[in-house]
């Protein structure tokens, strides 16, 4: 039992004001925590508050009465004894009439409504006491709030209680909603509006008697005008309340006499949102209110409506690819809920589709249709009923069968007429022309008509199988007549298509989109034969391999036929399947694997990927077919040195790399597909000799490398496995013996360049792409066997093998154990290997610059993963920097230039090699491991440099280890940093072709006058910095480093006054010049430039 003392002080404190929210609310709950666990009873409680709830002292009173609300309103889910509720259902009651206490009284209640054993003659109780004692509107927010909550609960869950108070209860309500603005209330209010409507149905009801002034009470909030920013009113917005009010208009039909020409009347209004609203209104109460009650206002509604239409309609029609699977013109929020609204009167009363149908401005689009045969021939009132109209048309007919079968019957034997399809005599019979007599005359209004039709009934086929388990629309009178016309508008649409006027995009355009409307009809209940939909795609497929150009209609062909293939796909159409399949996959992976199709090859690859790729079965098919395209075509360049074949080779892997690869993930199957083409590649390579004639297209190699990678990089380790099986079969048969035998010295090296043959360069390009993209974990035979050959590849100058070779330190597992990139190698033996061969290294810098490169990449992999026998590397590339090597020979300039570049391979990220792509173990914090180690040893050799081309040398090698760190490292040395930076960007840029590195380690001087860390050093250091950056402002060789310089000297701004106004004058004059720059983007820099500086003053 809970101590009285304890009691006592819990309550002092709640109802004392002084005390902090934190404390008020521990004793509430401590003590609903004492009641929980019954150590407190309901009635000691109450009894111990008596003279916090009978007091005089109205502040006390008032927190006492909140105190007993807040814990009844914690213990929500223990049971009370009946004579309890009831008790303390009279006290809250009384309390409703007290209101200094009117807070505390209306949580009580609404705590104990929320109860399921509260009895109807208490919940009535606290309705009239209500209604009687509480002005709503003469409170502030939060008793309001509370107020129609209280509301919201006894209409929600106590109606059969309230019931009896009728019109008493409806004249409350509205009284209490009178005036409200708050919009946490107002979705409250509307809810009670629906409620209100759900308990008095009837139409002898208070509600039908009182229609009007419930209306009123919230019409007035029509349309919203919402001022609250984001998170304002917890976070409710204009949306919220816009559908709150939505759905209390269209609560109850007796609200149709006022709502309905309240919103007709907003139509007219010029803003935007309350056309909107009153749209999305409109479609909710014609729903809501019924057919009946809508009737009467149909012909004001169509008017209304078809205003909507043209005002929210432009002239210009659109006959851009995008348009193909659209109405052509840019539809706005307007436009979008008028389709809306229209779709649902037509579904709804397919009587009001007769104001539609019998409308002039249907006859006029005819005449208007017939006049002029070229869009771009009418005058924009012309164009605007024809896009009108059409858009009219094509909602309804897709609104119902039924309505369909009405516009059909109405309008379509008009266009056939217009189109030369049909006559239509006098009598008002119609008769066929005849295939033959089918008009050469084009009218782009009729055809856009026709086709926004076929759109139309083909989206109302879906609809309507979505819903029913059989074809259902294939007896309907609409599928008849299209059915009975589908020949000849098959020839209407492939004869625009083969216009051959030089002024004639837009027949092409409406040939293509009739065809491809015609080719999209689903399933049983397409009006389409097999053969004509055959028609429509060998008729686009002819397109696309007769032209020798990328045209406009091959564009639109190629796209008609990828949303033809998505559809098949998407809606699975096992008829349409085999015949997509035949004529056009088969068609072009045909094509793409011959050499006698006239399409440019990378027209037919382009063509063959996009099509291929709107399914799974499609994309098997081609990637079979590209691999025995690739396998004929090498075999081709093999045997008669046919370089055309090779070209193909090197677009088909391309197409293959950029298009197949990234979708890999989203196609099942794929990846064991392309794994195969891989293997393939290599039998194909092991399975031809020597090239019939010398070559040197490394467009090929690259191409077949990236793929290889690619292919290797995504695949799965047992298929990663697979490919190294080969490939290491090959490569074992060819080169790897020969290699083996040469010796790791420089003299042995002499004669390999005319050992290896092109088809061995190729061998090992492929294998060393396999290497740079294997996993950890797979598993490589022979391992030394394989650095010994990268080793010798290397020393002659190849730097792939140096990537394979750096792939290769960077996965293998140390001694100690770990993931095993090889059973046979560890980490350690390898490296022994590679150190071995250190002189022969040393030598070859010495002789050319990719030495230095393949060390770098054999470093970056060490770096990567944290070994510290990267710095062995890094030693060697630094003596090459030096004015001398150890041996006291002077190192040849392009030696020394390549060492120093030899660190941008070092700190970069690299797409080709060592990225996670390619699964390489990479170490956290590696690149400011080696930046700590590094910087110190290069600031050393730069202060005792000998030579200027030494010292040179050493700050482009520095530039790339600061370029390529993160910022925050170098802001954390900015003090040391700058110094050298500063001087770097002088030595920098005498050089032209350092412009690159230049432009990089501005960029890092950049970030840190841009960041508090880094300006107080660029405080000390302003009047270097200031004379360094208006030297760049007129650098000659690049213009981002002037427009990067000009920034600086902006950001320059934020350091102390003292530290640059005596420069002001210098950089004013520097900004000068720079506002005659020959570059625009450097010219506003310059001006923007030119205003900070001059706007400091003394």
């Amino acid at each position: 039992m809970v101590e009285p003392n304890q009691l006592t002080q819990h309550l002092e404190t709640f109802v004392d004001i002084t005390r902090s929210p934190t404390q008020q609310d521990d004793s509430l709950r401590r003590i609903a925590s004492s009641l929980e666990n019954d150590t407190l009873s309901i009635n000691q409680l109450v009894r111990e508050m008596e003279m916090y709830l009978t007091t005089t002292d109205d502040v006390v009173r008032a927190r006492g009465i909140l105190l007993l609300a807040e814990i009844l309103n914690s213990l929500k889910q223990k049971p009370l004894d009946n004579a309890i509720v009831h008790s303390l259902i009279g006290f809250f009651t009384e309390k409703l009439a007290d209101w200094r206490a009117v807070r505390g009284a209306l949580v009580g209640c609404l705590a104990l409504l929320k109860r399921k054993n509260v009895a109807g003659v208490d919940v009535l109780a606290i309705a009239k006491a209500m209604i009687q004692n509480v002005q709503v509107q003469s409170f502030a927010l939060l008793e309001r709030k509370l107020c129609f909550e209280l509301l919201e609960c006894l209409l929600q869950h106590h109606s059969e209680a309230i019931i009896t108070m009728g019109n008493l209860l409806v004249y409350a309500t509205c009284e209490a909603i009178d005036g409200e603005k708050d919009p946490q209330c107002l979705m409250v209010v509307f809810h009670l509006i629906e409620l209100l409507a759900q308990l008095f149905p009837s139409p002898s009801g208070p509600v039908a008697s009182d229609a009007s002034d419930i209306f009123d009470s919230i019409a007035c909030y029509f349309p919203l005008h919402f001022t609250h920013t984001k998170g304002d009113e917890a976070s409710i917005t204009r949306e919220d309340l816009s559908r709150g009010l939505l759905r209390a208009f269209s609560s109850t039909p007796f609200f149709e006499p006022y709502a309905i020409p309240l919103l007709l009347e907003k139509l007219s209004s010029s803003l935007t949102v309350a056309k909107v609203d009153s749209l999305k209104c409109l479609k909710d109460c014609a729903m809501k209110y019924g057919v009946y009650r809508m009737k009467k206002h149909y012909g004001v509604l169509w008017s209304a409506l078809k205003d909507e239409f043209y005002s929210s309609t432009g002239t210009q029609l659109s006959f851009a690819l995008e348009s193909l699977t659209s109405p052509g013109f840019e539809m706005n929020e307007i436009h979008r809920e008028a389709v809306n609204l229209l779709q649902t009167l037509v579904n709804q009363d397919i009587s009001f589709l007769g104001f539609v149908v019998d409308d002039i401005h249907i006859n006029t689009v005819f005449d208007t249709i017939s006049r002029h045969s070229q869009y771009k021939e009418m005058p924009d009132t012309s164009k605007l009923d024809v896009l009108v109209i059409s858009q009219i048309l094509s909602v309804s007919a897709k609104a119902s069968v039924k309505s369909c079968n009405i516009i059909f019957q109405t309008v379509f034997f008009r266009l056939m007429n217009i189109l030369g399809i049909v006559e239509i005599v006098s009598t008002g019979d119609v008769f066929p022309k005849g295939n033959s007599t089918v008009s050469t005359r084009l009218y782009h209004g009729g055809l856009h008509l026709c086709i926004e039709l076929l759109r139309a009934s083909k989206d109302l086929i879906l609809d309507f199988e979505e819903y029913s388990p059989t074809p259902g629309c294939a007896q309907e009178s609409w599928c008849s007549i299209v059915k009975s016309f589908s020949f000849p508008l098959i020839q209407v649409f492939t004869s625009a298509v083969r216009c051959s006027n030089n002024d004639c995009a837009e027949d092409v355009y409406f040939g293509v989109k009739g065809l491809l409307a015609m080719g999209m009809f689903w399933g049983g209940s397409s009006p389409l034969s097999r053969s004509e939909f055959e028609k429509i795609l060998m008729t686009l497929t002819s397109i696309i391999t007769a032209k020798s150009a990328k045209t406009v209609v091959w564009e639109l062909a190629l796209r008609a036929l990828v949303c033809i293939g998505s559809f098949i796909d998407r809606y699975h159409d096992s008829d349409k399947v085999m015949s997509y399949m035949s004529i056009v996959v088969e068609n072009l992976v045909s094509l793409a694997s011959s050499s006698q199709c006239g399409l440019p090859y990378a027209m037919l690859l382009e063509a063959t990927s996009e099509v291929c790729s709107t399914g799974p079965e499609h994309v098997e098919k081609m990637v079979q077919g590209f691999e025995e395209a690739f396998c004929s075509s090498l075999s081709d360049f093999y045997v008669t040195g046919n370089f055309k074949s090779i070209d193909n080779c090197s677009q088909l892997l391309k197409c293959l790399t950029n298009k197949l690869l990234p979708r890999v993930a989203e196609i099942d199957g794929l990846e064991k597909l392309l794994v195969h083409f891989a293997i393939s590649m290599w039998n194909q390579i092991e399975s031809c000799g020597v090239f019939s004639c010398d070559f040197n297209c490394r467009e090929f190699v690259e191409a077949a490398m990236t793929s290889m990678g690619q292919v290797v990089g995504i695949a799965l380790v047992e298929s990663q496995n697979s490919i190294f099986q080969k490939a290491y079969s090959v490569i074992s048969s060819s080169i790897l013996p020969a290699m083996e035998s040469i010796p790791l010295t420089f003299a042995a090296l002499e004669g390999l360049q005319r050992d290896l043959s092109k088809r061995d360069e190729l061998i090992l390009s492929l294998f060393a792409s396999v290497m740079i993209a294997a996993s950890p974990a797979a598993s490589i035979p022979d391992a030394k066997s394989l650095i010994h050959l990268f080793l010798v590849s290397l020393l002659k100058g190849y730097i792939p093998a140096a990537q394979a070779l750096g792939s290769m330190v960077n996965k293998l597992s140390s001694g100690s154990g770990g993931t095993n990139i090889s059973s046979d190698c560890s980490l350690e033996e390898a490296c022994d290997i590679i150190f071995h061969a250190d002189f022969a290294l040393e030598k070859k810098i010495s002789s050319n610059g990719s030495g230095p490169s393949g060390l770098a990449w054999i470093g970056k992999g060490l770096l990567m993963r944290g070994d510290k026998r990267v710095n062995e590397i890094a030693q060697v590339l630094v003596e090459c920097l030096k004015s001398s090597n150890r041996s006291g020979h002077a190192l040849h300039p392009s030696a020394m230039k390549h060492s120093a570049d030899a660190f941008f391979i070092l700190m970069s990220d690299s797409e080709v090699c060592l990225n996670r792509k390619f699964h390489a173990v990479i170490r956290p914090l590696y690149k400011q491991w080696f930046f700590s180690s590094t910087v110190p040893i290069l600031e050393s050799l730069i202060m005792n440099s000998e030579t200027p081309l030494s010292r040179t040398m050493l700050h482009v090698a520095l530039a790339h280890v600061i370029s390529n760190v993160p910022l925050t490292v170098i802001l954390d040395n900015t003090k040391k940093l700058h110094p050298l930076i500063l001087e770097g960007l002088s030595v920098l840029s005498v050089d032209s072709s350092e412009k690159e590195t230049l432009f990089s380690l501005l960029l890092v001087l950049s970030g840190t006058l841009t960041d508090t860390k880094g300006q107080q050093s660029a405080s000390d250091n302003a009047h270097i910095i200031i004379e360094c950056l208006v030297k760049l402002t007129s650098y000659p060789y690049l213009m981002v480093v002037r427009e990067t310089a000009i920034q600086c000297l902006v950001a320059l701004l934020e350091l102390p006054h003292r530290r640059i106004y005596p420069f002001r004058r210098k950089v004013l004059q520097a900004i000068v010049k720079a506002l005659d720059d020959r570059k625009q983007r450097v010219r506003k820099e310059a001006i923007r430039c030119r205003q900070a500086w001059v706007s400091i003053t003394t």
